[in-house]
């Protein structure tokens, strides 16, 4: 097991693995913590309607893809925003599995560990499960997604099954240019940035987008946003 893995750790944005008999599921989290190095153990805080929370109390089971800073929004909403129970995620994203057959993600992940559930803690909306880790591997180097880089700079949303989605409120704005934002995710188009991932060069009103412009998120229509108040 590589130790330096744990290196990698910061409050960040990670996608946690889980296994159910011969059935995966995955999802993004934003609170995993390093509890103690010997033996190496972590904890994960997973909201209890997440299909993937089912699958760990099932499996026993966790793993956990450390993502890089290079992450595409949409990859983040694909296991974000969007449920296993009607979403095949695992086809739209490069993974592998552990020895335990475990997924964990290939592209922008810095390096994936494995934890066995070893004790788990009732957090009311959320179960927080305590794991001694099993396995760990680099997968390359790079800077770790950050929460508050995820959210500053990509400006990304937070799903309502998030632990800290009551405790973040986006920042009020007092320019005059208007923002829009996604009524299924939360993401904000704000013109002064654009769109970088999408093709969309900072300075673009959101009336000029194209037609058929998603939310990079979520991948929600234009439809589906509105003027911030």
């Amino acid at each position: 097991m590589d130790s330096k893995v744990m290196h990698k750790i910061s409050y960040g944005l990670y996608i946690i693995g889980a296994k159910k008999n011969d059935l995966i599921n995955a999802q993004t989290a934003n609170t995993v913590v390093q509890i103690s190095s010997d033996p190496v153990t972590v904890a994960v805080s997973i909201n209890k309607q997440n299909l993937t929370h089912e699958y760990i109390i099932s499996g026993g089971y966790f793993t956990v893809s450390i993502l890089d800073q290079n992450t595409p929004l949409s990859l983040i909403g694909l296991f974000g925003f969007k449920s296993g129970r009607e979403t095949d995620k695992f086809s739209e994203a490069a993974y592998s599995t552990t020895v335990n057959g475990l997924p964990y993600i290939i592209d922008h992940s810095l390096a994936y560990m494995e934890a066995k559930v070893i004790g788990k803690l009732d957090a009311g909306t959320h179960t927080i499960f305590l794991g001694q880790v099993t396995d760990a591997e680099i997968l390359q180097e790079g800077e770790p997604m950050t929460y508050a880089f995820y959210r500053q700079i990509k400006r990304g949303s937070t799903p309502p099954t998030a632990p800290t989605y009551q405790a973040i409120k986006e920042e009020s704005s007092d320019k005059k240019v208007p923002k829009y934002v996604c009524n299924v995710c939360g993401y904000i188009y704000d013109q002064e940035t654009g769109d970088p991932e999408g093709n969309i060069p900072p300075g673009t009103p959101f009336a000029d987008l194209p037609a058929d412009w998603v939310c990079p998120v979520c991948g929600a229509g234009k439809d589906k946003f509105v003027k911030e108040n």
